[in-house]
């Protein structure tokens, strides 16, 4: 039952104004309760209410008003059930209660998950709305009270919610209705005078509205990160089928080499096999001439033979003595003593022709190469030395781009970047992505060190040139010497003498190359590297002679 003068939950019934009927819920509401008549009663003035709030509303009170027109009695009505109203309420409930199609067409029955109407009885209708000063779901028949009473309009209307009375405060059983900043949770209007005194509070909408600003600008800022992966999606894309059109070239590239290479090496096997067979062929018209030769002096010595045989036999004297000296002188025939039909020699054949063979692949290695050292050395950077690093016996050029060994220890600040024991520099520019080109002279250098290092590699103290510890270099010891310092290291066999070093770095490629410029010989390759750091080109002019290693712009012509 209500208390006069405070706004309880609204209990109102279903429809009521379907077809045939006269009376609606409206007709039985206590204007102190809002709620159905419970035993109602008739003010002198004409006005009905329930029996028990009107009472309330009397108690302890000199004068006695009617809440609805506001007409004053002297003396406190005797108040009795009207019993035509109560017929007619019991009669209303009756029918609320009974009567299938009391609910209008378009309401469902609340779903496992969804908030049903708290005032229905069975089946519980879909709220429509949540109450937070009646701490109350409706449905769409229920909640029209508050969209018509002038009273009810003022309540906060929401989203249907579930648990409504963990809105309201568990310690002073009033509505949450502010919000404290100091402890960051929901308090009602006497948590501040004790529990959350001196604390900063403000009021629970001032705080949803700060919030729902803050909230918009963190939607903003998700946005814009959502806008930032799909343009990170659209270049990762672009950047595969550029990779794929890259592929597809250098795959089309390869086709047409080894194409060509291997129509070469068929040439090559078809020019070898008919050496091999020109020469058997030779030696076997050697000898089927000489055999010829032989069977012809053998039928003409058969005929000889023949001959002697038939002068043998004759009795004749004056015949044989006549045939005699003919018969007797041997015929001229060919002495075949000497005479030898000699296997060829195949030794160095096929070394020939294998060395023909790899002259034409180093050829054609060789267009490779430089083709290849042109579109590496598109990534030319322009790099100075960073004399902060340099060892104290190094001596660098104005412009940075020289350094050789000197005789003599400078005396300079001892700084972490700068390296204690080795006599080696590097670059002042630093690489963390992309590809990176750049060419030094070492003409007339009988030792020296080139490549990259990673930004964080030990500096102090004595140096292993190796990727485990950050170093991908090659070197060249004794003027004729070279190493790449793989691990293990790799000894390299070079033809000539480089006079210009070429170094290309692709960091997402894990790839470091190193060229013979004027040659156009690729020196070696360090693949697979994983650097997660920055890269620093390395630099060690040796110590053995005075010539400096020198820093050259790229020549294109």
């Amino acid at each position: 039952m209500g208390t006069p003068g405070v706004t309880q939950p609204v209990r109102v019934l279903p429809d009521m104004a379907a077809a045939g009927r006269v009376l609606s819920e409206d007709q039985f509401l206590c204007s102190i309760c809002l709620d159905v008549f419970t035993d109602p009663v008739s003010t002198p003035c004409g006005h009905n209410f329930c029996k028990s709030c009107i009472s309330q509303h009397w108690d302890n009170k000199e004068n006695y008003q009617c809440p609805m027109c506001k007409e004053h009695f002297y003396t406190k009505p005797q108040l009795k059930i009207n019993t035509l109203i109560s017929e007619m309420v019991a009669h209303f409930r009756h029918q609320a209660q009974h009567e299938p199609n009391i609910y209008s067409s378009d309401q469902q029955a609340a779903k496992p998950g969804e908030v049903p109407c708290d005032i229905c009885t069975e089946p519980k209708l879909k709220a429509l709305k949540s109450c937070l000063v009646c701490l109350t779901s409706y449905c769409q028949t229920h909640l029209e009270p508050h969209l018509t009473v002038s009273a009810l309009k003022r309540h906060q209307l929401i989203h249907p919610v579930e648990n409504l009375e963990d809105r309201m405060c568990r310690k002073h059983d009033k509505p949450l209705e502010l919000f404290c900043k100091t402890d960051h949770t929901c308090i009602c209007l006497f948590c501040p005078v004790v529990d959350h005194k001196n604390h900063d509070f403000v009021s629970l909408r001032d705080e949803y509205e700060e919030q729902k600003a803050e909230l918009k600008k963190t939607e903003a800022e998700i946005q814009q990160m959502i806008q930032e992966r799909r343009l990170k999606i659209q270049e990762i894309q672009q950047s595969v089928e550029l990779s794929k059109n890259a592929a597809d070239r250098k795959t089309a590239e390869g086709v047409e080499v080894f194409t060509t290479l291997m129509d070469y090496v068929q040439r090559s096997l078809d020019k070898f096999k008919e050496k091999i067979q020109e020469k058997q062929r030779t030696t076997e018209k050697q000898a089927e001439d000489f055999i010829t030769e032989l069977e012809q002096e053998i039928c003409e010595l058969e005929k000889r033979s023949t001959e002697v045989e038939q002068l043998s036999g004759s009795e004749d004297h004056h015949d044989f003595v006549q045939r005699f000296t003919c018969v007797k002188a041997a015929p001229s025939m060919k002495t075949w003593t000497k005479v030898s039909v000699r296997p060829p020699s195949y030794e160095g054949t096929v070394e020939r022709a294998v060395s023909e063979l790899e002259d034409k692949l180093t050829e054609d290695m060789k267009k490779v190469v430089e083709a290849e050292l042109k579109r590496v050395q598109q990534y030319e950077v322009d790099l100075t030395l960073d004399p902060d690093t340099a060892y104290p016996t190094l001596i660098l050029s104005n412009d940075r781009k020289q350094v050789h060994h000197g005789d003599v220890k400078k005396n300079l600040p001892d700084k972490p970047q700068r390296f204690s024991l080795c006599p080696c520099i590097l670059a002042k520019e630093s690489f963390s992505s992309g590809r990176f080109y750049f060419e030094v002279q070492v003409k007339g250098k009988t030792d020296w060190d080139l490549g990259v290092a990673r930004e964080s590699i030990m500096r102090k103290g004595k140096i292993t040139l190796n990727p485990q510890n950050g170093y991908w270099t090659i070197w060249l010891r004794n003027g004729n010497e070279y190493k790449a310092d793989d691990s293990p290291s790799v000894r390299l066999s070079l033809k000539s003498s480089p006079q210009k070093v070429g170094v290309f770095v692709d960091y997402e490629e894990g790839l470091v190359s190193f060229y013979d410029v004027d040659s156009s010989v690729l020196i070696y390759s360090f693949t697979g590297c994983c650097f997660n750091d920055k890269l620093l080109p390395y630099f060690y002019p040796g110590s053995k002679n005075s010539a400096p290693l020198i820093i050259t712009p790229v020549d294109t012509e």
